[in-house]
């Protein structure tokens, strides 16, 4: 009786416990509140380093730019948006932004590399938004993740860091250009140089103590340096303030949107977003001990579709491709398993407005985004440990995806390169039945890309 009594007087759970299954997931609404603002806080650097590369970078290579406050605005809705939709519906504690490595594809591949208005870029952000929609709830997403091998994606993700860390350390003048050698090391007496060493060792720092939000921290820092000594000027009036001014740019491409470099261009972006997606969600789901014992995840197609709607949500705003965050690790370390936190984590880029002048002085300066650039393509080269190099097969062409990226200023090069050559490795060791059909197909593609795109 003592029992039944007992059984009959516990609480049952609340409307909100019940959708987010808080209960079922052991876990409380203030521990996912605390996750949702550590992962903002982890990711929070992307406000200021997005508008840096779209608008900066884009303006200071000197072609046709939006503006730093559209950016900024397009970053914080379709951060906000994603995340919201992740937790609602998807229902996982993973939050979404623009891409590292995919919105400085969008900016010095496309638009500086290829020549392409940022607008047209745009057009096929959306596009590439859609298809991976089409793939999301349909059953071709197993098809192509198939077709690529772990190594190459490892690859990839490192390549990509790589090549972050490179745009980092050239924006901020620690590595100069050299007619004699190409590149070499920049002037350590200047004082943005030595402001850009500073915030590197302040955050390295940070990240080494394990804290949680030690990118943002140092980015902090390192303004805050900056302004005490002269380096940085206080000027909120070189800001400009959040805006619309892009929003509906990508509905002005279409026509120029289907020529032989643009499909490419969408195709890439597809395929970056894809597999970055895929592994930060089983990577995050993983670590919160979501994966079922059949190895698959409940509500992935959700996920998946979450990060597409998002995707082309952006493009629409004025953003370059928006992606999962592995920073959501940060988020569920400490106790983050469910929707929540991701809806938290968009309540915060949703505050962020408030703090715009801040972000937008922090976008203004390539000495105080450079850290965290660096540090953002360490984290994202550790895959290379990952490579099986003893077998030539797999070193080789994952080799030549991550180098090729920095040393061209591509990350499309790296990609076509890695994938012409990992059908040829595996065929010399005879494994050429190992190789996906379709991988033989990209390799044709990717052979086409260097004869006809690169002229």
């Amino acid at each position: 009786m003592a029992t039944e009594a007992k059984t009959k007087a516990a609480p049952a759970p609340g409307r909100v416990d019940k959708f987010f299954g808080m209960t079922e997931n052991k876990t409380t609404w203030k521990r996912e509140i605390l996750a949702g603002t550590t992962t903002f806080l982890a990711m929070a650097y992307i406000l200021a380093v997005n508008p840096g590369i779209l608008s900066g970078a884009i303006a200071g290579a000197g072609f046709d730019a939006p503006n730093a406050g559209a950016v900024f605005t397009a970053t914080a809705l379709a951060s906000a948006l994603g995340c919201l939709i992740m937790g609602l519906w998807a229902r996982y504690p993973i939050a979404t932004a623009p891409g590292m490595g995919l919105n400085a594809f969008f900016a010095f591949s496309v638009v500086i590399g290829m020549g392409i208005p940022w607008q047209t870029a745009l057009t096929g952000t959306l596009i590439s938004g859609v298809l991976f929609f089409i793939l999301a709830v349909t059953g071709v997403r197993e098809w192509i993740v198939n077709a690529i091998p772990v190594q190459m994606k490892l690859a990839i993700g490192a390549g990509i860091g790589l090549f972050i860390a490179f745009i980092g350390f050239k924006g901020a003048g620690i590595v100069v250009a050299n007619p004699d050698t190409l590149v070499a090391i920049g002037d350590f007496t200047d004082g943005t140089v030595l402001l850009a060493l500073f915030g590197l060792a302040a955050t390295a720092v940070f990240m080494v103590l394990g804290w949680k939000g030690g990118v943002f921290y140092g980015m902090l820092l390192t303004l805050g340096l900056g302004l005490a000594t002269g380096v940085i000027d206080l000027d909120f009036a070189s800001v400009t303030a959040p805006n619309f001014d892009s929003f509906g740019a990508a509905f002005t491409g279409f026509e120029d949107v289907f020529t032989v470099h643009m499909i490419a261009v969408i195709l890439t972006m597809l395929f970056v977003d894809f597999f970055d997606t895929a592994g930060t969600l089983f990577a995050v789901a993983g670590q919160a001990g979501m994966i079922g014992k059949d190895g698959k995840l409940p509500r992935a197609g959700r996920a998946l579709a979450t990060d597409s709607i998002a995707t082309s949500a952006g493009a629409v705003l004025g953003t370059s491709t928006t992606t999962a965050y592995i920073e959501s690790t940060a988020g569920v370390s400490v106790g983050g398993r469910t929707g929540l936190t991701a809806v938290t984590t968009g309540f915060w880029f949703l505050v962020s407005f408030i703090a715009f002048p801040i972000f937008g002085l922090v976008a203004n300066n390539p000495a105080v985004t450079a850290p965290a650039l660096i540090i953002v393509g360490v984290l994202m080269a550790k895959g290379l440990g990952a490579i099986e190099w003893n077998k030539l097969e797999y070193a080789i062409p994952a080799f030549l995806t991550a180098i090729i990226m920095p040393l061209t200023y591509s990350i499309s090069n790296g990609i076509a390169l890695g994938l012409v050559f990992y059908p040829i490795a595996m065929a010399a060791k005879g494994r050429w039945k190992d190789v996906h059909p379709v991988a033989y197909v990209l390799a044709l593609a990717s052979l086409g890309y260097f004869f006809f795109l690169t002229e």
